[in-house]
This record gives C-alpha cells, structure tokens and sequence, in this order.
C-alpha cells in the first residue's frame, strides 16, 4: 500500500510538471486547461472511469500528443507527418471504452485544427479518423488487429482527404505520406502499449488473454496442489463470461478474475471442500471461529500471492470482493449449536472483511462463485432444483446488501439467473441409465462347455 501511494504521487508531480511546462509552452491559447476541465467535469458527472488517477493519465496522453503536434508544427514539417490516431486507439484499448477514446479524439483534432491555422477542414480529417481507429481497436483480442486497423486508417485518411481536396489531387506525395501516417500509427501503438499498461497499471484484453494462459505459474500450481478449487475456478469462469456478455459488462474481465479469484486457498487447499479427499473434514477436528479463520483468511492469502506474482490490481479487486462482506453461515450456524450457557456469538465475526463488489463483473463472479458452489451440493439435479437454487442464491445475496455498490439493476439479476439456470443444468443434467445385459436373455452369448465341444467333435468323426 505504501509503495503504491508513493508510485502514485510521483505520477502526479511528473504530470504536473508536464501540465506546466506544456502550458507554458503553447501559452498563447487556452487549449490545455479547457481541456482538462472538460474532461475532470465529465468524468465526475459520468462516472466512466472510476480510479481518480486516471484523470491524470488521460491528461498525459493527450499531452504527449498535443506536445508531438506542436513539435512537428513548429518545426514546419508536413501537418500529415502528426501519428494522430496513436492517442485514440491507446484510450480505447487502455480503458477499453469508446466515450473515453472519442472525447480525446474531438479535444485533440480541434487542438491541432488550431494550432494550424485553425483549420476545420483539417480538425475533421482528424477527428474522423481517430473516433474510426477508436472503434476499430475497441474490444480487440488479436495484436493483429491494431496493424489492420491501421492499415484501414490509412484508406480512410486518404478518401478523406480526397473528399476535401473535391478530388482534384494536387501534390501526390500528401495522399502517400497520410496512408503512410495510418500504417506507422498502428505500428507506435504496438510498440508502447506495454509500456502505458505498466505506468497505468491498467489491463487490456491482451493482457488478460496472456493471464487466461494455463500454463501461468499460479494457474499450474492450482492444477497439481488444488485441482478441486482449480475445476472450481473454470465454471465459475464459464458462469461469469455468459452472464456479462448477457447483460453488457466485460466478459473477458470477469472470466479471467473468476480463474485468479480463489488462489487464496493454494495455502491450505485440504481445508476447503473441493480439494478434500478423505471421508472425514480437516474441520472437525477445529473450534467453528477456527474453521471460519482458515476459510476467510483465504481472501487475504489471495491477494498476498497475487501481489508477488504481480498481478493487475484490476485481478485483485475479484479476490478481495468475491465474497464481499457475507456471512461464512456454516460456520456461523456450527457456532450457535455449540455455544455454552449465556455466552453470545456475534454474527459480525463471522463476516468476511469485504469490500462488496464495486464493479458488474467483481459482482457476477461473487454470484457465479456461489451459485456453482451451492448447486454442487445438490443432491437432486433436475432443472426445476437447480432453477430454485439459483433463484434463492441471487435472491440471498441481493437481500444481504451484497449488491448495493455495483450498478447491476434487477433486470440484470433475472438476465444473470437465465444464463445460470441454462449452464448449470447443461453441466449437471441427470444422464439416462443404461440397462445392463441380462445374462439369461436369449440373445445373450454363452461360452460352450467342454462337454458340449466333445460331442460335437465325436459327431464330426462319425459323419467323416
């Protein structure tokens, strides 16, 4: 905790070192700071991105661009020399949303238009293109997809310029340098993603695909010591991926969370049910405030390990809220039968420490979690079991308050429960039973006996 703060209060010095110097720089307009205001204003109405620094990381990148801009300008090379779509298509692959990437394609086109002249013709060359790349890039799952989309860009940069040209094409070289433009854009953007993602400390779906790799070390050690947990961690995986992308959050998020969110348990997976081999619980041999330490303290462990495999802080948010602040009600149940004369059993001791889920995809992976481990349990797997069983689970927790932080709506619980209901009978349908030869039917085969096979070669003799 510490070190982050430290990390991120030099981030704001560094950037507002840059603010000033940029500020003092291209004084002669007002540009910066209205843009800046604009963005603070809508990100505190809107609510799009949630970590205050972000503010400032967005703020950074438009500066890198508008100080490129001012730089090549100034230095009177070719206005078409400017990467321009480099800063849309990081917003929109760093924060994966397209409003993000579209406000600082309108800011940053009519910065340029000013700085050249004031040249709309030029601003929405610009702004057409960088809002095109925003989209393009946006949801991307393939490095590919950034050169093809510049390569896209390049097209449309040159059709645009066209277009404003009334195509009468003047100087050649202008259409060749704009397509070139597209194509080197896409080539900056692969180059310094990675970069931007450590000093962010943001995750974009490359990276979580690179996460969602089995062969990570912290998914090969629940393989081999908590494979029950590890079995665990997909469905609840597959669970949480279909229930977002049914109700519009982020599928690839939530799936790869949901296989990170349970490593708190590699530090005494024999505790927990699911990777329990023996007929007889390691907990029966423990007090239930006991018990309900091993189990709660596998949300601390989790996040432990996580930090020393360096793992995204966007990861760790699904360890820490996966159980938010609910009840360990077994537990909690076991101590009131056993407690003694007037002593009291406080409930609020055997609460997770929380937080509650502030996201859609951390509060789909606490349902998907308890949903898969509730119907696990089940000893009749009928349709109409599991749908109930899913219909209290959500109900339960929904009652509990575990949901008040996240912006799911009541319409989104019953799209969520659908989507459950319909995978969790898939996997745990009732298979049909099938009959067994019976061993004195007719058409049942049976091996002759040596007597039988004498008389029958005695009567070949005979006949020979």
């Amino acid at each position: 905790m510490i070190k982050q703060a430290v990390i991120n209060k030099a981030k704001f010095f560094f950037i507002s070192i840059l603010i000033l110097i940029v500020g003092y720089i291209v004084g002669i307009n007002l540009i910066v700071p209205v843009f800046i205001l604009t963005l603070a204003t809508y990100f505190k109405y809107r609510k799009t991105i949630y970590q205050k620094e972000s503010l400032l990381e967005l703020s950074l990148l438009y500066l890198i661009g508008f100080a490129t801009s001012y730089f090549i300008l100034n230095n009177r090379l070719s206005v078409f020399l400017i990467p321009f779509c480099v800063i849309p298509m990081l917003a929109a692959i760093l924060y994966n949303n397209l409003e993000v990437s579209f406000l600082l394609s309108l800011s940053y086109a009519f910065s340029v238009a000013s700085l050249y002249g004031n040249n709309l013709n030029l601003g929405l060359l610009f702004l057409i293109s960088g809002v095109a790349s925003g989209i393009f890039v946006f949801g991307l799952r393939r490095r590919m997809v950034i050169i093809r989309t510049g390569i896209i860009i390049g097209v449309l940069q040159v059709a645009l310029l066209l277009i404003i040209d009334r195509f009468s094409i003047g100087d050649p070289s202008r259409y060749t340098v704009l397509f070139i433009n597209g194509i080197i854009s896409s080539v900056v953007v692969l180059g310094v993603l990675p970069i931007f993602e450590y000093l962010f400390g943001t995750i974009t779906n490359i990276s979580l695909l690179e996460l969602a790799d089995f062969n990570h070390p912290l998914m090969q050690r629940m393989i081999m010591e908590a494979p029950g947990t590890y079995h665990h961690s997909l469905i609840v995986g597959n669970l949480a991926e279909a229930a977002c992308s049914a109700v519009g959050a982020n599928a690839l998020l939530s799936r790869v969370g949901a296989y990170y969110h349970d490593i708190g348990k590699l530090d005494k997976p024999e505790y927990f049910s699911e990777n329990q081999q023996l007929d007889r619980s390691k907990h029966e041999d423990l007090s239930p405030s006991m018990s309900k330490l091993v189990i709660m303290n596998h949300v601390k462990e989790g996040v432990d390990l996580a930090k020393k495999y360096k793992i995204n802080r966007r990861l760790i948010d699904f360890i820490q809220q996966h159980h938010g602040d609910s009840l360990v009600y077994y537990f909690y149940r076991r101590a009131l039968e056993n407690v003694d004369g007037g002593e009291e059993v406080n409930e609020e001791g055997f609460r997770y420490p929380g937080p509650k889920p502030a996201t859609k995809e951390t509060a789909i992976v606490l349902l998907a979690d308890s949903v898969e481990a509730a119907t696990r349990s089940l000893k009749d797997f009928s349709p109409n079991k599991i749908e109930e069983e899913v219909h209290k689970i959500i109900n339960n927790k929904f009652i509990d308050g575990q949901l008040d932080e996240c912006e799911l709506t009541l319409k989104d619980l019953e799209n969520i429960s659908k989507v459950f209901i319909r995978i969790l009978s898939g996997i745990y349908h009732v298979r049909v039973s099938y009959p067994e030869k019976n061993s004195n039917s007719e058409d049942s085969y049976k091996k002759p006996s040596e007597e039988s096979l004498r008389q029958s070669s005695k009567g070949k003799k005979s006949s020979a």
